[in-house]
């Protein structure tokens, strides 16, 4: 079975992060953008895309081993998860329980509450829908609620498979309390490595937007401008470039990946100003 993990969000995010080492721009009232708020904003749109973003790679964990993930491993499941399966009804369910208390994941994070799953055929079949909701579910103590669907849309005109993805969540920060919204609409589409039954030689193109908006009501609008271009084998984005732009702000923040070498220097663009960066 196919496990398809978005690789992109940590690698955008640790990026914003160091778009305060660029000079900013203003907002409409002449007011600059400070530092502190780009560096919280980005912090906090991480925290939300990662959280809606790892679904998958939980879900598929969960459907294909079942309470055989337990066991341990590098998958997330191990050691915090029961997971239950229906497969008599349609569509199918499956419920992943972390409990009621915190429990550290194998990847390195806390979870506690439900992931409540419905779905309908098979990762790879046309017109495949999962769907994700929760219950008190938390993730190092920042809940999560909301819903996420993953939809196989068949073969474009160029015959590859593509997916859609839309996802209205919501975050509400341990720290602070503060709600975040995250709102995404998106395409996963291979380019390679689909008939294949190994991971390494996945290619995905991704396109789409979104927005987060902060319990202030300010939001930011991402938009993917070139495709990002996922490879498996490879730990960066290889290509593409996204528009982050907050609201108010004259100025895009501009990140881009560049043309196809997987290295982990990109580029950040704010009123002409440019600035190579490392991603960590």
């Amino acid at each position: 079975m196919k496990l398809n993990f978005p690789l992109y969000t940590a690698a955008v995010f640790v990026a914003l992060l160091s778009l305060s080492a660029c000079k900013k721009d203003r907002t409409s009232d002449n007011t600059p953008t400070t530092q502190e708020e780009d560096t919280q904003y980005a912090d906090d749109m991480a925290k939300a895309d990662q959280a809606f973003d790892e679904l998958d790679g939980i879900a598929d964990q969960a459907d294909a081993l079942g309470n055989v993930a337990l066991k341990g491993g590098s998958n997330p499941l191990g050691g915090c998860a029961t997971v239950t399966k229906d497969t008599v009804g349609t569509p199918d369910s499956l419920t992943i329980d972390f409990g009621s208390t915190n429990c550290l994941c194998k990847d390195g994070r806390y979870r506690r509450g439900k992931i409540i799953i419905t779905q309908t055929g098979h990762y790879k079949d046309s017109a495949f829908n999962r769907t994700f909701g929760f219950s008190n579910y938390y993730v190092n103590n920042n809940q999560v609620y909301g819903s996420k669907s993953v939809t196989n849309m068949g073969h474009n005109s160029a015959g590859h498979m593509f997916y859609s993805i839309v996802v209205d969540g919501h975050v509400v920060l341990n720290s602070t309390n503060d709600t975040i919204s995250h709102i995404a609409n998106r395409t996963r589409t291979f380019t390679a490595g689909e008939n294949t039954p190994q991971l390494s030689d996945d290619e995905y193109d991704i396109t789409g937007s979104g927005s987060h908006t902060k319990a202030t009501g300010k939001t930011y609008a991402m938009n993917i401008t070139s495709p990002l271009h996922v490879a498996l084998n490879c730990n960066w984005i290889k290509s593409g470039s996204i528009s982050i732009l907050p609201q108010g702000a004259t100025f895009p923040r501009v990140l881009d990946y560049g043309n196809g070498n997987c290295d982990d220097s990109a580029t950040i663009t704010v009123n002409n100003k440019s600035k190579t960066i490392i991603l960590k």
